[in-house]
């Protein structure tokens, strides 16, 4: 059995199209959890910012010692 180039040009499109698809899924996920990251972090800072008007502050005393 011979092989030619048109076998081979064949086989390595095939090879491209699987490395081009992995990489759209790739990207894609990246993108989602990137998002997902953002909107996590902005909801912890909203929470966060109103559990704090509700307890007044933080308060902090700073002794000096000599």
């Amino acid at each position: 059995m011979a092989i030619h180039r048109s076998d081979l040009e064949a086989k390595l499109r095939e090879i491209e199209d699987i490395v081009t698809e992995t990489k759209q899924q790739a990207r894609s996920t990246g993108t989602v959890l990137v998002v997902a990251a953002v909107v996590i972090a902005a909801l912890m800072f909203v929470f966060g910012k109103r559990k704090g008007k509700k307890a007044g502050g933080a308060r902090v005393e700073v002794y000096r010692l000599k």
